[in-house]
């Protein structure tokens, strides 16, 4: 019996319980009667509480700077300042208003038939325009050392197709709101009311057209199926009516032999969505996908209308204020320049050396459990700790800034728009000239002041910011054990990623070989569809999650919480109560039905409280530290409990 997963329901408004019953409310329950969302934000809890210190405390530092300059030592950083002053002057953006958008509007008015899109779809892929296909570049993922192109296809409004089922109100109810706030924002830069609603119901028809075709948030997950070469000769006689070979060709300068299909599905029905007919819907798309994903970096006004869907969306209560926007706005531009500010002053070399000496003992545990492993043969042992040894750390924030913030030049008189719009060309720009550089393995995926960590099947490197390496998660206060419940797990969960469902498809250096037994695959299969299995269906929040959807994050979860019991178990002052009171802890989380919603149709995890409990099940020791028995609803039967790495 299981009544956890059975009866996890709806923990958004769940009451304390019993270790025995619910490890997840016995820890969090009271923290979760009395916690509020803050009103400009859809959740709350374990990382978004660090997150929200991380924002309180670079705010007060922008706020600073921008008062005075002469403290800023780095020209770089002292561009991201100037963005949020920028950004956050909104007597001066009012003056410009709708004005800096309209000679980009024109652009898309300006297309007259379909070939007149195709013989300008590189120049409009550089400008950022929303295509309905259009190209990048990244690692190739059978040969990581270049870099290749990879052929994409047009996203959807709404997060995800489930939205668009007929039973689905919610979406309904967002697409309506979509279509309403898209209508003002059109009618706000001069389109008539009657004109503004045509071209929305126009976009409206491109995007359902889209929808029985692009991929699902489950499709996307099972990510080695982006992964679809093809000839460039073939590739170009894919549209009838595009120049698809302009579109590569003029946009890296050169003649590839092959490109990477993301969505083979897509590219077979291309000539179905982009044809003579239907270029009056593609247009009226673009002019809405490009005024909605712009009107923010207008003035307030124009944010103040996005806002409504977005808040629609999230289910926040409340926009952030425009001082909060303005700081948020000009840290994600400059990300890595704001990660390494932070990550100098409020992190240092001692806690980068002694956060990495973890790292290597979380490896060193997971070599030794792989050499135990009794499941796997011999040789792919082997190959799997060659994998381990191979595995590139990267902790607190990268030494080395990309150049290409260099570029990045702002300046006070011009509008918001017009600044970032220059910034974004000059990142499109880079991008694209990656196609003639090697790949950058140095490159970090995730800046210093995040609240979060990853691996990148691709590099083969964990990456763990200095923003996620405070209490609950680690903190000299806290009991090793306690340290091991926390970040010992996240660290463990980062390296299992290299094993999981998708990482275990990638060699030593990232690339996309195969280098298991055939017989050992099989089993690896096996236990990964036990995972599936044990979180298909569950419901939650009125919902149901999709075992398919979450799989590798829970391979990560299972292998990182086994890897990180181990290591705590290894230590003289060893608290299994603690180490499974700290991990609850972590996933404490509260959202808002809309977040939890969207949550379970498009994210990669589980939803956190389960994350909690069912993991916590799957370990033996959990049932002898809480006396957890038959009549218990932690209980979960011993054949049924999943454990891989």
């Amino acid at each position: 019996m299981n009544k956890v997963i059975g009866g996890a329901g709806d923990l958004i408004d769940a009451k304390p319980a019993d270790y025995k019953d619910n490890l997840y409310l016995a820890v969090n329950g009271a923290w979760q009667e009395k916690a509020t969302i803050p009103p400009d934000k859809s959740r709350t809890g374990g990382f978004t509480d660090l997150d929200e210190g991380v924002e309180k405390t670079l705010m007060k530092d922008f706020h600073e700077f921008a008062n005075n300059e002469s403290e800023v030592d780095d020209p770089r950083l002292l561009q991201a300042v100037k963005l949020y002053r920028l950004a956050n002057n909104v007597d001066h953006l009012s003056k410009f208003h709708q004005q800096p958008i309209l000679k980009d509007m024109q652009r898309i008015t300006d297309l007259s038939n379909v070939k007149d899109l195709g013989d300008n779809l590189a120049q409009l892929s550089k400008d950022g325009f929303a295509l309905p296909i259009d190209i990048s570049i990244d690692a190739d993922m059978k040969d990581t050392a270049k870099n290749v192109v990879y052929i994409d296809g047009a996203g959807l409004i709404l997060p995800d197709k489930t939205y668009y089922d007929e039973k689905n109100e919610s979406g309904k109810q967002l697409l309506a709101k979509y279509a309403d706030v898209a209508g003002r924002l059109l009618s706000m830069i001069g389109y008539k009311l009657d004109e503004a609603k045509e071209i929305v119901e126009k976009a409206l028809e491109f995007d359902k057209s889209l929808v029985p075709i692009v991929k699902s948030s489950e499709e996307w997950a099972d990510y080695t199926k982006v992964y679809n070469p093809m000839d460039f000769d073939e590739f170009v006689t894919k549209s009838d009516v595009l120049d698809l070979k302009s579109l590569v060709v003029d946009s890296v300068n050169d003649t590839p032999k092959k490109v990477i299909v993301t969505e083979p599905r897509y590219l077979a029905n291309l000539n179905k969505l982009v044809n003579a007919d239907t270029f009056e819907n593609i247009k009226a798309w673009m002019m809405v996908k490009f005024l909605t994903g712009n009107a923010s970096i207008l003035d307030e006004e124009f944010r103040q209308v996005i806002g409504e869907y977005n808040l629609a969306l999230s289910g926040a209560k409340e926009l952030k204020n425009r001082t909060k926007y303005a700081y948020n706005f000009a840290a994600s531009i400059f990300s890595e320049v704001v990660g390494a500010y932070y990550g100098k002053k409020y992190f240092g070399e001692k806690a980068k050396e002694d956060v990495r000496s973890m790292v290597k003992k979380m490896i060193a545990v997971y070599e030794q459990r792989l050499s135990e492993n009794t499941w796997l043969s011999e040789d792919t042992k082997k190959k799997a700790v060659v994998k381990l040894d191979k595995i590139v750390i990267k902790v607190g924030y990268p030494d080395k800034i990309d150049d290409l913030y260099n570029k990045f030049e702002i300046d006070e008189n011009d509008s918001l728009y017009d600044n970032v719009s220059k910034i974004r060309k000059a990142i499109a720009q880079h991008n694209l000239d990656q196609y003639h550089e090697p790949v950058d393995r140095t490159k970090w995926l995730m800046p210093g002041h995040m609240v979060n960590a990853c691996y990148d099947p691709s590099r083969n490197d964990i990456t763990f910011p200095a923003a996620i390496l405070q209490a609950p998660f680690y903190s000299l206060d806290q009991t090793s054990s306690q340290n091991f419940g926390g970040i010992g797990a996240v660290i463990a969960h980062e390296i299992s990623h290299a094993f999981d469902n998708n990482g275990a498809q990638f060699d030593e250096y990232g690339n996309m070989n195969n280098w298991w037994t055939d017989e050992d695959y099989a089993k690896f299969k096996k236990l990964t569809q036990s995972m599936i299995d044990e979180f298909e269906g569950i419901p939650y929040a009125g919902h149901k999650v999709n075992g398919k959807l979450v799989v590798s994050e829970n391979v990560a979860d299972v292998g990182g919480l086994r890897c990180a019991l181990e290591a705590a178990k290894g230590e003289s002052d060893f608290d299994v109560k603690a180490f499974f009171i700290n991990w609850a802890r972590v996933w404490r989380n509260k959202s808002t039905k809309q977040l939890t919603e969207m949550f379970l149709s498009i994210d990669v995890h589980a939803p956190a409280p389960l994350r909690a409990n069912v993991q916590a099940q799957n370990m033996d020791e959990f049932y002898d530290a809480f006396d957890v028995t038959e009549k218990d609803g932690m209980w979960l039967d011993a054949n049924k409990r999943v454990n891989i790495w």
